[in-house]
């Protein structure tokens, strides 16, 4: 195998690594990077594939289809008493 493609095998896994670590322990700064990416890829004017890369890359709303565990009653039943 070429070197350099070890090379991008290996960045691709600290990438993916990094992302994880990153969703785990600062989830409220990975949602407000997602939002700030999105956010200008949804504007009027802009082609139907940037829309669609938006989408993907805005985070799930809270209560809708998310994995809250609370408002829309989808969570864990409280323990019985």
């Amino acid at each position: 195998m070429a070197l350099w493609l070890q090379y991008v095998i290996v960045a691709l896994v600290v990438l993916l690594a990094l992302w994880m670590f990153l969703r785990r322990q600062f989830p409220a700064a990975v949602r407000r990077a997602r939002i700030a990416l999105a956010a200008p890829l949804v504007r009027d004017g802009r082609p139907p594939w940037m829309r669609r890369l938006a989408r993907v890359l805005a985070p799930v709303q809270a209560g809708r289809g998310g994995t809250c565990g609370g408002c829309d009653g989808c969570g864990p039943e409280p323990p019985p008493r």
